[in-house]
Parts: C-alpha cells; sequence; structure tokens
C-alpha cells in the first residue's frame, strides 16, 4: 500500500498557499488604511497584495469580512496596549498614566481606528467588535479613578464617570490630533488639564 504522505504534504502546501495569501490581503487593507486610503475598492486590495480581484472574494464572502478581519488583526496586535495602565499612585499620576496610555494606542490605530469608525454603522459585525473595545477602555476609567468616584453619591457618581470617559475616549484623542491639528504634547497637555480638573476635589484645590 502506497504511503498518503505525498498526498497529505500537497494538501498541506495548498493550506499554507492559502493562508499567506489570505493574509497578503488582510495587510493590503491595513497598508492602504496606513496610508489614508480608509475605502479602498476591490481592486486597489487586490493589486496591493499580488493576487485577482476573484481571489479576494475566495478568502472573504464580502469586503465587511475582510475589514472584520482587517481590524481584527490590527487590534491584535496592538492588544498589549489595551492593559490597565498604572493606577497605584497619585491621582496626579494616575490622571497621566491614564493620557499615556490612550495616546499610545492611538499613535499606533489611529488608521484602522479612523477606518472602523466610518464603516461600523455599515456593518454590525464591526460596530460589535468596536463597541466592546470602547467597553474596556471605559471600563478603565472607573477602576483607574475608583477613589474619586467612591467620594461621590450615586447620581454624581455616574455623571462624572460618563464626564471623564468622553475626553478619555480615542475620539477625543483623534478630534484633538486630527481635527484640531494639535501636536501630541499639546494634546497631552490638554487631556491632562481636562482629567485633572474634573477629578480634583476641593481638598486638592
Amino acid at each position: 500500500m502506497s504511503s498518503p504522505a505525498p498526498l497529505d504534504a500537497l494538501q498541506d502546501g495548498r493550506r499554507l498557499r492559502s493562508e499567506r495569501s489570505r493574509a497578503a490581503v488582510v495587510d493590503a487593507l491595513l497598508e492602504l488604511y496606513n496610508e489614508g486610503e480608509l475605502r479602498p475598492g476591490t481592486a486597489d486590495i487586490a493589486a496591493r497584495a499580488g493576487i485577482s480581484e476573484r481571489s479576494v472574494f475566495r478568502h472573504f464572502e464580502d469586503l465587511d469580512a475582510l475589514v472584520e478581519a482587517a481590524i481584527t488583526r490590527q487590534w491584535s496586535r496592538i492588544g498589549y496596549l489595551f492593559a490597565p495602565p498604572d493606577a497605584s499612585g497619585s491621582r496626579v499620576e494616575r490622571v497621566r498614566a491614564l493620557v499615556a496610555q490612550r495616546l499610545a494606542i492611538h499613535d499606533v490605530a489611529a488608521p484602522a481606528f479612523r477606518a472602523a469608525n466610518l464603516l461600523a454603522p455599515e456593518s454590525p459585525r464591526l460596530a460589535a467588535t468596536f463597541a466592546l473595545r470602547r467597553r474596556i477602555l471605559d471600563d478603565q476609567i472607573e477602576q483607574q479613578f475608583d477613589r474619586e468616584l467612591r467620594r461621590r453619591a450615586p447620581a454624581d457618581h455616574d455623571q462624572l464617570l460618563r464626564a471623564l470617559c468622553a475626553p478619555a475616549s480615542l475620539e477625543s484623542v483623534e478630534y484633538l490630533r486630527s481635527h484640531a491639528g494639535l501636536s501630541r504634547s499639546v494634546a497631552r497637555g490638554v487631556l491632562i488639564r481636562t482629567l485633572d480638573a474634573l477629578t480634583m476635589s476641593k481638598a486638592d484645590q
């Protein structure tokens, strides 16, 4: 009886080529995002990946599935940046640690963030992924300023938490950096000043 090894090797080779081709398509889309092309066409993606347009849809059922895979790939690459900032220091130190984390995420994820923000209304799957990341960051706010929040009455606690989540969001960082055109250092100062004012108690004044 002949050995099945040659057939297995052939199948493994095909699978590896398919995986490499699929990864090339995802990387091509991320490269286009990084270059500011937030709605690239299938032809542009295929050309960048070095494959035919038809081959793109051999790997992805539609463009939504491709976009979702690309955003998921990018989030996975920067997942370490979503680790909670240091919450053990003074109020001022915790403010600065949070701002440093948000700026670091934006530095790397801005292109994918812009694409996700633009396309999420058209893609329920992408919207769900985007919402999950937002919830992770919002939950960190409550942990970061737990001491300040616990001093507040329930209604005031909730209002302050929402007030802190707004300026500390990636949307806020994107506004300061891209729309207001602020440098990183100036944006850092604005965020620190805002969060410092919101968390400051009468005893700190």
